[in-house]
């Protein structure tokens, strides 16, 4: 299945249902007055967060969403059906902005169940028996109904997880996924491996997590370089970021600061998260350098240093010891979690 994060749609709710013009016909009846109904409601256009949904690629080949209008009126004073609401089924976590220059926040639904009526229908038109008054017995005039409204919107999807991995290009990130997780992302020895999010579901030591994979960042990636402030978007949401440093880079200090810039100039309170580092592909530099390459790394981050190589498994059990830690509650037992939060994108 294709990732898709973002998608334009345009949306219309439903027209109110015309009044009815109607006289009463009937036998021993001899002025039985106007008797016309009025028209139904439009139906709303309403958006919907389900389970079971982790992409926006179905909205790349539907594009145009309409509500039913209202049905007309009818004599006897009978009212119109209203039109059924148009119901848009979209993923858990997706935002839902004006298509304007700022694309201001509309909804946010990052529950599941969670509904918002985005647009009301319009009201049905009256019905000629509504105008009959003592100096008009006999009205013929009615209402055709209220329009319904229309826009374009953007639906964006960020991520529901609570581990975001973090780092450069060809940093190892996919690789520790895969070996730590249920998932199966694309490995290869080259930048940019990782073209969409990844997720996969960590089990250790009797708790469970989330971790959520995002393409390598690049300098600039916080105004749009490599579409990185998508994919951080997709990290807003995360409890904790886990930090991959390639230990066999030139300068892993300066590609460990070069991301924290990225996450400070992103802003959405990335910066501030808690952050675990791991110093990956440690396998590939002597016992020496990783201990002096670890060193440097502590000293301008403040913070202690998990060397690790997760294709030999070295170093993963205190790194999952760190991410539980400072999780703390938050990585819930195995029984108190829904089916529905194990959900992947793949």
């Amino acid at each position: 299945m294709h990732f898709l994060d973002q998608a334009k749609i345009f949306i219309r709710s439903g027209a109110g249902g015309p009044g009815a013009v109607s006289f009463r016909r009937e036998k021993f009846v001899e002025f039985g007055g106007p008797d016309g109904g009025d028209g139904g409601k439009g139906g709303d256009v309403v958006f919907e967060a389900v389970p079971g949904l982790n992409t926006l690629i179905d909205f790349r080949y539907t594009q145009h969403f309409r509500a039913p209008r209202g049905k007309g009126g009818a004599g006897s004073n009978r009212t119109g059906g209203g039109g059924a609401d148009l119901v848009v089924k979209i993923p858990i976590g997706t935002q839902i902005l004006a298509d304007d220059e700022d694309r201001t926040l509309l909804a946010d639904l990052t529950h599941e169940g969670q509904r918002v009526a985005l647009l009301k229908g319009g009201m049905g038109g009256r019905g000629n028996a509504s105008y009959k008054s003592s100096t008009n017995r006999a009205p013929r005039q009615h209402q055709t109904g209220e329009d319904g409204q229309e826009m374009w919107v953007w639906l964006r999807l960020k991520l529901l997880a609570d581990v975001g991995l973090v780092g450069l290009p060809n940093a190892g990130k996919s690789t520790l996924l895969n070996s730590v997780s249920n998932a199966s992302a694309k490995v290869g020895d080259y930048p940019f491996t990782t073209l969409r999010p990844q997720l996969g579901v960590v089990r250790y030591k009797g708790r469970e997590f989330v971790l959520a994979d995002i393409p390598g960042l690049i300098e600039g990636a916080a105004e749009g370089a490599g579409i990185g402030d998508r994919f951080l978007g997709h990290v807003e949401r995360t409890r904790l970021l886990l930090h991959m440093v390639d230990a066999s880079s030139d300068d892993p200090v300066e590609a460990w600061r070069v991301v924290r810039a990225e996450l400070d100039s992103y802003g959405a309170g990335l910066a501030e998260k808690p952050e675990v580092i791991a110093l990956s592909k440690a396998d590939l530099i002597g016992e020496k350098q990783r201990a002096k390459t670890a060193k440097a790394l502590e000293k301008a981050s403040g913070a202690k240093v998990f060397p690790v190589s997760a294709p030999l498994g070295e170093g993963i059990e205190p790194l999952l010891d760190a991410v539980i830690e400072r999780l703390g509650a938050t990585a819930e037992a195995p029984e108190m979690l829904s089916e529905e939060k194990l959900w992947s994108p793949l």
